[in-house]
């Protein structure tokens, strides 16, 4: 097969006719929203997948935690496989009978009262957003329409027009203004800051327990218990955005279980869905939910029993324990390979459970130059902010599969 030069706007890569061909048909026709690596896959097992060429890549981004169980994950496809002969689709205007097991089991793992299904990750926190709005109206007491949030530096919670609202990310928010009120943006991890931009209009702190978008940045040990003892004191609620950090990716079911903090309200998303159908949620106790009356909140696909159906089983899963203990081994195993690189190409390196982010000196390469040298060597990545490049595996990864990923980066930085 001959290959093509074909550019993907950075630097141009010898690929084949046939990845060309998809690559060329998919900028044509599909809206210019991403900026993909070259490399067209077609197939996908546990941690690796494979290309239209046939070539194995261990992947190493994992659909943004999505794929947490890995590819084609035996328990989730058998489940969905058997739903999608039976149900998939009834709405909310009636009840179906794996919407009920799915709620009682996501309460039962966050301990919380109640959830509310949704689909994508924004529509959850669009839907924890709406939330803690009406319970500051209708519990605390806030003025009609002067409700604000407290939202933090440097977030990622999705690029609906209102979460882009308080995004400080010029790529995500120019061209899309006028933006949505209601919003108080403070440093991330500053408890000080958090606690003066609170006034008898705040209903809600809205955080990210790890910044995965920022490059797997976390807060000041203490912050996590500080913010819930401010939360408490102040009668603000706790809305933990664990859409990336949550089901098993930090080591834990729940990056807040770190410190053993419980929020008033968990958004959920991505891996619950196994990386096979798109499911969220939001859960939280009685006080904050009863706000949520007939007509008040909606999805039509939300509660579907091919979601509910899949989402079960990943809870179970998470129940059994051993995802949140794999992440923690791959953990160990990440920080000390890639700590062994600091000054040696590296300036800074980020882990917890099985998620890194690695901070490359920009006068070597740029994240995206990095993560091309990984491709070339079977290994799939992302880069963010210019220089900083993510890995989140899936937790089906061996120790085999890591110590290639820590070799790779290990040869590209140093020769060795």
């Amino acid at each position: 097969m001959t290959a093509t030069d074909v550019s993907t706007g950075t630097t141009p890569a010898q690929i084949s006719e046939r990845t060309a061909a998809h690559i060329e048909a998919t900028e044509r026709y599909a809206a210019h929203n991403y900026h993909p690596l070259p490399v067209v896959l077609a197939e996908g097992d546990g941690a690796w997948v494979i290309d239209v060429d046939g070539k194995r890549y261990l992947d190493c981004l994992a659909g943004y935690s999505a794929l947490n169980f890995g590819h084609s994950n035996e328990r989730l496809v058998a489940v969905a496989r058997e739903q999608l002969g039976k149900l998939t689709l009834t709405s909310r205007a009636f009840f179906n009978d794996k919407l009920s097991g799915f709620a009682e089991a996501l309460c039962r793992l966050t301990g919380k009262d109640m959830i509310l299904p949704m689909n994508s990750g924004a529509e959850a926190v669009e839907t924890a957003i709406k939330v803690s709005r009406k319970w500051g109206y209708e519990v605390k007491g806030v003025p009609a329409g002067q409700a604000t949030i407290i939202t933090m530096e440097g977030n990622f919670h999705g690029r609906t027009t209102t979460i882009v609202s308080f995004s400080d990310d010029e790529v995500a928010t120019s061209g899309y203004a006028p933006f949505t009120t209601g919003f108080r943006g403070v440093k991330y991890g500053d408890i000080e800051a958090i606690a003066s931009a609170i006034d008898e209009t705040t209903v809600a702190v809205l955080f990210e327990p790890i910044q995965g978008e920022g490059g797997v940045v976390m807060p000041p040990e203490g912050f996590l218990r500080d913010l819930r003892a401010l939360c408490t004191e102040r009668n603000v609620l706790m809305v933990a955005d664990e859409i990336q950090s949550g089901l098993a990716r930090s080591g834990r079911t729940f990056a807040c279980d770190h410190e053993d903090v419980v929020p008033d309200i968990y958004i959920m998303g991505k891996a619950l869905g196994g990386g096979i159908y798109p499911v969220s949620a939001i859960a939280a106790d009685h006080e904050v939910m009863d706000v949520i009356t007939p007509g008040s909140h909606g999805s039509t696909f939300g509660g579907n029993p091919l979601a509910a159906a899949i989402g079960t089983e990943v809870i179970t899963m998470l129940e059994e324990g051993t995802f949140q203990a794999r992440s923690a081994e791959i953990g160990a195993q990440l920080e000390a390979g890639f700590g062994q690189l600091i000054g040696k190409g590296l300036s800074d390196v980020r882990v917890r459970g099985a998620w890194a982010g690695i901070d490359i000196d920009p006068t070597l390469m740029s994240g995206r130059q990095m993560s091309e040298a990984l491709m070339a060597r079977g290994i799939l990545a992302k880069d963010t902010h210019g220089s900083t490049v993510r890995f989140a595996p899936p937790l089906v990864a061996s120790d085999e599969d890591i110590a290639g990923l820590v070799a790779a980066v290990t040869e590209i930085l140093t020769g060795v």
